[in-house]
């Protein structure tokens, strides 16, 4: 999933800078829900000025039903 999306991201987009960090989690979203993601999306600068990185990961983590152990997320 890392290598295609990330030649897509340098290919069509066109982010040469564009790199994953070393740790990731991926959550998918239907087709019908497109338009509020990315309306979710554009303001994250302003929205983590607010809210951690690491709270709304561990909320998507519990919202999903996704079990974890804190101490290996970071």
């Amino acid at each position: 999933m890392k290598a295609v999306s990330s030649r897509w991201v340098h290919e069509e987009i066109g982010e040469r800078d564009f790199a994953w960090q070393e740790g990731y989690g991926a959550f998918t979203v239907a087709p019908t829900q497109r338009g509020e993601v990315c309306h979710y999306i554009a303001p994250q600068e302003e929205h983590h000025r607010r809210r951690t990185f690491q709270e709304e990961y561990v909320e998507f983590l519990k919202r999903s039903g996704v079990e974890y152990d804190e101490r290996f997320l970071w």
